[in-house]
């Protein structure tokens, strides 16, 4: 096909389908028996041949990134084909930038997913860390850097930060030469400046990166029976005392705190909410040592997620999948290892008659919980206009 619109149509429902239809072992062997020409047709979109658009080589990553959930762990293979032209996207300069973001978060997940220990130095996902570092920065390659690319360069290094011990990276107090010195710690100066930006999305992206450090941080001071104890976690070996750091992290604290209340004219009402709830999170981490806590809800039960490692992962794959995220949540056996869980669709045996009885919006549940909603919204406001009453009987 010669137009560029038409072939980033047929990328979307690839995408569509790869995300949505290629699930379990048969998806998987599906997608491994046509993934050279699916390789092929990607490298030249996103290489600009055929005066692919920038739209066209966003949609091409796309399907890129979720092939390799599909294809599954142990694939040195897929890393090593794919590693070297995404990394020459991503430094290119005079690539749009939603294309060198798609890229990074497509090479990243690759070596998140597919990738082992075996690679070769340069190849890596350590080198992957490095190129995420390196464009965190202000300035890379002698051009300043988009916020946008800046903050999905800080959620590509929290997610392969992910695969390594807690004292990789933050390990160390700055003062013992004899003690390797935890990559986190090398990046809480540049963390702290992002949370300074008037971006949101930056400043989203440093402080869950900051909350993911504090958290291995305090892991390296915790024994198995003290794990789950919150009130001692201070003053002991993981916190942050006595370190070169601990100034700069009680600034990171003071500014996460203010981020957590803040109250600016500038944002719109459901931006300011929505940054509340989320460095509100952040903040009991860092600030009150707790862990967070995330329930994802799907057919047939309910997964747990209480540390910011887990959480990150769920967000990227979630990012990732868009529309397929259940679906492969379900029946895809690398998601099951990352997180642990044994999933069934448990869901799907229930008869046409049986899903309209409990699941369709004229259900009794349905109406029952229509109405207590009702009845919570009714009392909602007439705690608002209890002022209005002397008696407060409407309530």
């Amino acid at each position: 096909e010669k137009r560029s619109t038409k072939r980033e149509g047929g990328y979307r429902v690839l995408f569509k389908a790869i995300t949505q239809h290629a699930a379990g072992e048969g998806g998987q062997e599906v997608l491994e028996s046509h993934w050279s020409s699916i390789w092929e047709a990607c490298l030249s979109s996103i290489q600009g041949r055929g005066n692919a658009k920038p739209s066209e080589q966003y949609a091409a990553c796309r399907v890129l990134e979720a092939c390799s959930v599909v294809l599954g762990e142990d694939r040195d293979d897929v890393v090593e084909t794919i590693n070297g032209p995404l990394t020459k996207i991503v430094n290119a300069t005079g690539r749009a930038t939603q294309v060198r973001s798609a890229a990074l978060r497509c090479l990243a997940m690759v070596h998140f997913i597919c990738g082992t220990d075996c690679l070769e130095e340069g190849e890596d996902c350590g080198s992957v860390m490095d190129l995420c570092e390196k464009v965190g920065n202000e300035n890379y390659r002698g051009e300043v850097v988009s916020p946008l690319l800046r903050a999905t360069a800080l959620d590509c290094w929290s997610l392969l930060s992910t695969t390594f011990h807690d004292g990789h990276i933050a390990a160390g107090d700055g003062f013992d030469d004899d003690t390797g010195l935890g990559r986190g710690l090398q990046l809480l100066p540049l963390l702290a400046s992002c949370l300074d930006s008037s971006e949101a999305g930056l400043r989203r992206s440093a402080g869950e990166c900051v909350s993911l450090i504090h958290e291995c941080r305090l892991n390296l001071g915790l024994d198995g029976e003290e794990a789950d104890n919150t009130t001692e976690r201070r003053f002991r070996r993981g916190s942050w005392d006595g370190s070169e750091w601990e100034v700069l992290m009680d600034e990171v604290k003071q500014r996460i705190a203010e981020l957590s209340v803040e109250s600016s004219h500038h944002m719109s009402k459901q931006a300011k909410k929505q940054q509340r709830a989320t460095f509100r999170d952040f903040m009991n981490t860092i600030v009150d040592d707790e862990s967070p806590e995330e329930i994802v809800n799907w057919r047939g039960g309910k997964l747990t997620l209480n540390s910011w490692k887990e959480i990150i992962q769920l967000n990227f794959v979630r990012h990732c999948l868009q529309g397929g995220f259940q679906i492969q949540l379900m029946y895809n056996d690398t998601l099951h290892g990352v997180f642990g869980a044994t999933f069934n669709a448990s869901g799907t045996s229930l008869s046409q008659l049986e899903k309209r009885l409990f699941m369709s919006k004229t259900s009794e549940a349905s109406k029952a919980a229509d109405k207590a909603m009702t009845k919570q919204r009714r009392t909602r406001t007439n705690v608002k206009n209890h002022f209005l009453t002397a008696d407060g009987e409407d309530i």
